[in-house]
């Protein structure tokens, strides 16, 4: 029995429960999506990351990416960080991140990249 159910009309045509893992995959991303700001009434949240795209990759901007990437999964009570990578890519960003499933011990790696033509952050 799943422990967690929710719903998605992103990329569905049918069926709209997620479950589990592909919820919180979902919420995850999500909230990546949300650029810092764009919510109305709470300006302070949402992904500093987008306004990091186009920067240079120096240590100083992926250590802000990984910190961002960092306050985004601890609001998450559902998720574990274990790891994050980050790397310029093709016009974007992608980010490498190892993450572990609460109350399981399930660990999955998430490729997300951030497209910087789009504004779309989805999982590669």
């Amino acid at each position: 029995m799943a422990t967690f159910i929710g719903y998605n009309t992103q990329q569905a045509y049918k069926k709209f429960t997620l479950v589990d893992q592909q919820l919180v995959i979902r919420d995850l991303l999500n909230a990546f999506n949300i650029k810092q700001g764009e919510l109305p009434g709470r300006p302070q949240y949402g992904s500093p990351i987008w306004a990091m795209i186009f920067e240079q990759m120096t240590p100083d901007v992926q250590q802000n990416i990984r910190q961002s990437c960092i306050d985004i999964i601890k609001q998450d009570p559902r998720l574990s960080l274990q790891t994050i990578n980050v790397f310029p890519f093709d016009n974007g960003m992608l980010m490498e991140i190892e993450v572990q499933f609460l109350p399981n011990t399930d660990v999955e790696l998430l490729q997300v990249f951030f497209d910087g033509n789009t504004g779309v952050a989805g999982q590669v």
